[in-house]
């Protein structure tokens, strides 16, 4: 079982920047594809960064193309989500999950085999 726990989460002012941690409790981590997503209140979860196994190729929603980061460090068994300009709708729950499913980032977009709890981002003046 791949225990995944999201860390970093908290309340900052639009325009500032947060860097989220999702930490796996497996290895190799490298096995896994990796994305993010967030939920906001009333709206359903959407896709927002992912990574291959390598870290070699990533993906993004439009959204937040440009202002959002995702990176992993496989020795660490942790993958990172660095977000800048924050604005107010992305305030959200942020999520991490992993799968196995052989493809390229965007495979977790579809298939996702293990997710964390989340942490609550909230961009707020």
């Amino acid at each position: 079982q791949v225990q995944l726990a999201e860390s970093g989460g908290g309340l900052v002012q639009p325009g500032d920047s947060l860097t989220l941690s999702c930490a796996a409790s497996v290895r190799p981590f490298s096995l896994y594809v990796v994305g993010w997503f967030r939920q906001a209140p009333g709206k359903e979860r959407e896709f927002v960064a992912a990574i291959n196994r390598s870290g070699n190729s990533v993906a993004y929603a439009d959204s937040v193309k440009g202002r959002f980061t995702i990176s992993r460090d496989n020795a660490k068994n942790t993958v990172y989500l660095r977000m800048n300009s924050l604005k107010p709708e992305d305030t959200a729950v942020y999520l991490c999950a992993a799968t196995r499913r052989i493809g390229g980032p965007l495979v977790v977009a579809s298939t996702q085999d293990y997710w964390g709890q989340g942490t609550q981002v909230t961009i707020s003046s």
